[in-house]
């Protein structure tokens, strides 16, 4: 008697693997082996449809040849299955929704939900489709399956999801409104040298790239602070390459520059900016120096600077993450960061096929650490603290005459 769940794991096995007709003569081949009623244990095993598994039968028996490049004959097959059937997308959408899991705000669409339970939830809503299908659809919407990973900085805080919703809700509005919103961060410092860099690139055979055994600084290069600005409308950002600190003077000097070289172009005669920022590091909702640098250029501005905080345990939920960090990882694989105009090249040369632009500079200014922030700057802030959690939730608004501001 046939194994299915031994049939199952190896289709499972060889899915992405396999073409079209590939996947179907390799359902043949479990069927053919099996004997009798080997179509009928296929096909509720894996979920490929018994005239499916019985054309492969046909195909190992006298195979056809078809031009190169094609799974099946000239005018072979059917409508799509969303062609047939028009809700099944809107329904399964629905059922992996993001939102679901408590976190609307995340930039990756994935669902830890199983094809054989996401099948059941489709036939109880009157779809009829294959495990094979709903996969392949999921694919093709950016889904993929993730197993459990060490992203939490800490215990989860009880107002977490709820965060989540305000910081989706901001953005969403200032999308709508053709707002600028921004999501900023601190990309992982840098050793600038000949050091191993993570992964592999193509080179000829046996001409490898020579580096240093020991991660040890260089005195004279030190590390580089990569600071992003992502643009989540335009799909756009910007990175400034600090050389020594990285504070909170020189991210909101990051903000800065992007205002001034892009957002102000992009966004003409707008009065409101919104940012969302992991709580904490150089830009973290208990740093003061962050929100006076912050009223310093909403006063240099004229404009409302609207600030949302990820909770805590949270910050690999930035959006800035795997929408251009990751990007700039990938792109710079395998390559020595031997100096800082490297790394500003290799940032700007980072691209998408979903259209992602960067742009790089140096910035070499000096950020020193351990500035004080006194009682009364921080009292002269024209802050105004949201009901929900105000520590996360602020917005700083131009003071009325910036001149009287506390000059420190």
């Amino acid at each position: 008697m046939i194994d299915g769940e031994s049939v199952l794991a190896r289709h499972e096995a060889l899915c992405d693997h396999l073409n079209e007709r590939d996947r179907r003569l390799h359902a043949a081949s479990e069927a053919k082996v099996a004997g009798w009623g080997g179509i009928v244990a296929v096909s509720r095993a894996t979920g490929i449809a018994r005239s499916t598994i019985g054309r492969g039968l046909k195909d190992l028996a006298s195979p056809e040849q078809l031009a190169p490049g094609r799974v099946r004959r000239e005018g072979g097959g059917r409508k799509p299955l969303t062609e047939i059937d028009p809700t099944l997308l809107s329904d399964l959408e629905r059922l992996v929704e993001p939102d679901c899991r408590g976190d609307p705000m995340s930039p990756l669409r994935w669902t830890c939900k199983s094809l054989r339970h996401l099948v059941e939830e489709l036939g109880r809503l009157g779809h009829k489709i294959s495990r094979t299908m709903v996969g392949e659809l999921l694919k093709a919407r950016g889904f993929s399956l993730h197993a459990n990973r060490k992203t939490k900085e800490g215990g989860d805080h009880p107002d977490r999801d709820a965060q989540f919703a305000v910081i989706n809700q901001a953005t969403r509005e200032a999308l709508a409104e053709q707002r600028p919103a921004i999501s900023v961060d601190t990309k992982k410092k840098e050793l600038v040298g000949d050091f191993k860099n993570a992964g592999r690139e193509w080179r000829p055979k046996g001409d490898f790239e020579h580096v240093r055994v020991y991660d040890f600084i260089i005195a004279e290069l030190g590390r580089a602070v990569p600071y992003g600005v992502y643009d989540l409308a335009a799909n756009e950002g910007w990175v400034s390459v600090g050389v020594n600190n990285d504070t909170a003077a020189f991210a909101v000097q990051t903000i800065r520059r992007w205002w001034t070289e892009v957002g102000l172009v992009k966004y003409p005669n707008v009065k409101r900016l919104v940012v969302t920022a992991d709580g904490g590091g150089s830009n973290g909702s208990r740093v003061r120096l962050w929100k006076l640098e912050l009223q310093r250029l909403a006063d240099e501005l004229g404009i409302e600077i609207e600030v949302h905080h990820f909770p805590p345990g949270t910050s690999k939920w930035n959006k800035i993450e795997h929408r251009l960090f990751s990007f700039i990882t990938m792109n710079w694989r395998a390559r020595p960061l031997i100096s800082y105009q490297v790394i500003v090249d290799l940032i700007a040369s980072t691209t998408t096929e979903t259209g992602l632009k960067v742009l790089c500079e140096l910035d070499a200014n000096a950020y020193p650490k351990g500035i004080v922030v006194s009682d009364e700057e921080i009292a002269a802030l024209n802050i105004f603290r949201a009901d929900f959690h105000g520590e996360w939730n602020y917005t700083i608004k131009p003071r009325q005459n910036a001149a009287d501001a506390v000059d420190s």
